[in-house]
C-alpha cells in the first residue's frame, strides 16, 4: 500500500466528486460538489501554488487511485495564532480504516515544512467528528482548546464549537 499526494486536476473531478460523502459533507465542505464547482476549486488550488501562497491542496492517492484530498490553508484565522496553517482532509469511504488520513496529514506536514509555510499546522475539527480527532490525536498534534467558531456553523445555523490541535511544523 503507498500513499502519496499529486496536484489535482480536471481528469479527477469526477472521481474526487464521487467520492464525497454524507460525511464528507458534513465534516469538510457543507454541500455536495458540482462539476464547476470543483473545476474551479482545482484552478485556484493551482493558480496558489504557482504564486507559493493561500490554500494548496492534493489529491491523496493509494496506489495511484484518488483516495481523497488535504490542504493547508495559511489564509484560515478563525481559532487560530499568527504563524498557524490550517490542514483539512477527507477520505473517500472506499479507502477508510486504511491509515489514508494520517498518512495524508504527514506528507502534508512534510510540504509545509520543506516550503517553509507556517510555524504551527493546526487541525480545527468538530468534536463530534470521532474519526479526525483520532486522526490528530494518532498524528502527534496536541489539543489546545475547544472555541466558538466565527466561520463555521451547524446544520440548523448555530456557531459551531471547533476543537483545535496544533503541531510544529
Amino acid at each position: 500500500m503507498r500513499i502519496t499526494l499529486r496536484a489535482l486536476t480536471d481528469e479527477d473531478i469526477e472521481a474526487h466528486n464521487a467520492g464525497e460523502d454524507e460525511h464528507t459533507v458534513r465534516w469538510l465542505n457543507g454541500a455536495p460538489g458540482t462539476a464547476g464547482m470543483t473545476a474551479a476549486h482545482f484552478s485556484k488550488l493551482a493558480d496558489n501554488a504557482r504564486a507559493g501562497r493561500g490554500k494548496r491542496g492534493f489529491g491523496v492517492c493509494l496506489d495511484d487511485r484518488l483516495a481523497g484530498y488535504v490542504d493547508c490553508d495559511p489564509d484560515v484565522v478563525d481559532g487560530l495564532e499568527p504563524g498557524d496553517v490550517n490542514i483539512s482532509y477527507a477520505v473517500h469511504p472506499w479507502a477508510r480504516g486504511r491509515g489514508v488520513a494520517g498518512e495524508a496529514v504527514r506528507l502534508i506536514l512534510e510540504y509545509m515544512r520543506e516550503n517553509r509555510i507556517g510555524t504551527r499546522a493546526a487541525i480545527r475539527v468538530d468534536p463530534e467528528n470521532i474519526a479526525s480527532v483520532r486522526v490528530a490525536e494518532k498524528s502527534g498534534f496536541v489539543y489546545v482548546h475547544d472555541f466558538t467558531s466565527g466561520t463555521d456553523k451547524q446544520a440548523d445555523g448555530r456557531p459551531a464549537t471547533m476543537r483545535l490541535y496544533v503541531h510544529d511544523v
